[in-house]
């Protein structure tokens, strides 16, 4: 490790805030909950409605963006042509953006909003049912993905187009300018959002594993089983990060990706197959034909906490990943069109997301509804435990719960691999190549701060880390909007290919006639 890496005031800083907030949590659990639920209830109460603006802005961005004559330009230079094969893209974007997360909530949303409609509706009827699809199709969709790709675009366009860091303050020089104390500031903001937002994914994927280890082995659900299972993952995922990008991430991704279709065309054959296509079909239009109104949905008149517990808490969720995925995604997009990148990273996760919702959550709907078998009632009394109870109504029982264990497990070390080494990353300068001692002082950082929210509250204390530390980061959001439309302007649009064909050809033409004149 250089010694300019290590005095990086950004890495100083950010490790010490966090280190702190793991002792505060270790020593004071009940205060330091305490503490954090407040600030919670604050941050819901007050802006709520700034997170869902915000996120419905930068969804619309992105669109026009993407149709403009500004979507042909490259993440890198014109000649620049994708490092990564299509599949391989694919897994990766899928495993670091909400792999783990998703295998947590992709039965238990769902059944949450069965059991307890989101409007007030009588619940556990065919209607609350397509209402809980619907709404599990929105929080999984475009509006989260387009926080993560707006940070990727402006990143990856910043640093392989104009071969400048990829730093969150990098992109927010035209604005905010590129005073030290600014940009280190900022970094600093980025990279404890980022810790705290992983945080919440590794401590769900946690809670998730030991809920499937006492469905099939009887295991409690206790803290030192928990503990237990953040150590061995530490491991995995440091072992892992040696290896470095192209190998050890990417392996890793395919491996997700591969396993996670498996558990899901398991469960399309095994469960009511025709209900699953027409449930997908269904909630598809619901989501469409809703989008707007579930994007700016609050409830001023109404004394309802639902929208703050459901769709302010993924929003606030995701943009505390944002620095994270979004460097991340703009890694592994070297390459890619602008179009190309929006279109892929808003449509083609998003839609492997609804098709697992579809499979997973329509099945467990589909054997409450005919079949009276209580899932969603087992999963109101336990959140952890909604996939394993699907399985129980199907075939191969023990060998699907054991692979679907190990789904989640790899995903949270690919999750964890791919975010020390944007951390490290943004913690030395932005560096393509960080050195290994910061991504094993992250890799523990992050395991701690993870154990220390399990202890302090659990379920709970995760939520509210994420959307108190995604407050501030969501105003950096929408001035990073701004910044790139002023950085996107200056740029000449590409020249599409038949007109350059054609400009070389009469090109050629003027020489062949300056010889014969010679």
């Amino acid at each position: 490790m250089d010694r300019k890496s290590l005095g990086n005031p950004v890495f100083i800083v950010s490790a010490t805030v966090i280190l702190i907030l793991v002792v505060l949590g270790a020593v004071m659990p009940v205060r330091f909950g305490d503490v954090a639920g407040t600030l919670f209830n604050f941050t819901t109460l007050n802006f709520g409605w700034f997170y869902l603006l915000a996120v419905f802005i930068i969804t619309l961005f992105l669109i026009i963006i993407a149709l403009s004559k500004y979507g042909g330009i490259r993440l890198g230079a014109d000649s620049d042509r994708p490092e990564f094969p299509f599949f391989t893209w694919i897994g990766m974007l899928f495993s670091a953006g909400f792999g783990a997360g998703l295998v947590f909530w992709g039965v238990a949303e769902p059944m949450s909003h069965f059991f307890t409609t989101p409007f007030g509706d009588e619940a556990q009827t065919p209607e609350s049912a397509r209402i809980a699809m619907g709404y599990s199709f929105f929080h999984w969709g475009v509006s989260q993905w387009s926080v993560f790709a707006l940070v990727g675009l402006v990143i990856g366009f910043l640093q392989f187009r104009k071969k400048k860091p990829g730093l969150v303050s990098t992109a927010l020089e035209p604005v905010l300018g590129g005073k030290p104390l600014v940009k280190h500031s900022i970094d600093s903001l980025a990279v404890i959002a980022t810790v705290m937002g992983i945080a919440t994914s590794l401590g769900l994927g946690v809670l998730q594993m030991n809920g499937g280890l006492n469905a099939v082995f009887g295991i409690d659900n206790a803290f030192p089983i928990q503990l237990g299972i953040i150590v061995v993952m530490f491991a995995a995922y440091t072992l892992s990060s040696s290896t470095g990008l192209k190998k050890g991430i990417a392996y890793l991704s395919n491996l997700n990706l591969g396993l996670a279709l498996v558990l899901m065309v398991f469960v399309f054959i095994a469960g009511p197959t025709v209900f699953i296509m027409e449930t997908f079909t269904l909630a598809l239009g619901d989501y469409i034909t809703s989008f707007v109104s579930y994007s700016l949905r609050l409830q001023p008149y109404a004394n309802g906490d639902w929208v703050e517990g459901w769709t302010i808490f993924y929003w606030a969720w995701a943009i505390a990943w944002s620095p994270f995925v979004g460097a991340f995604v703009a890694r592994v997009s070297r390459g890619r069109t602008i179009r190309e990148f929006v279109m892929g990273v808003l449509v083609i996760p998003p839609a492997i997301a609804c098709l697992w919702i579809a499979v997973f959550g329509g099945t467990a709907l589909w054997y409450d509804l005919n079949q009276g078998t209580g899932i969603a009632e087992a999963v109101d009394n336990d959140l952890t435990s909604a996939l394993f109870q699907t399985f129980d109504v199907l075939p191969l029982t023990t060998i699907m719960s054991i692979l679907a264990i190990l789904l989640i497990f790899t995903f949270l070390v690919t999750s964890a691999d791919s975010a020390t080494y944007i951390l490290a990353s943004m913690t030395s300068y932005g560096s393509l190549n960080p050195p290994t001692a910061f991504k094993i002082v992250w890799g523990v950082l992050m395991a701690a701060i993870a154990a220390v929210l399990l202890y302090a509250g659990g379920l709970e204390a995760l939520q509210t880390a994420s959307l108190i530390s995604a407050l501030p980061f969501t105003v950096l959001l929408v001035l990073m909007l701004w910044s790139f439309t002023k950085i996107i302007r200056r740029e000449s649009p590409p020249i599409k290919e038949s007109e350059l064909q054609r400009f070389k050809r009469m090109e050629q033409e003027s020489r062949e006639q300056r010889n014969r004149n010679s």
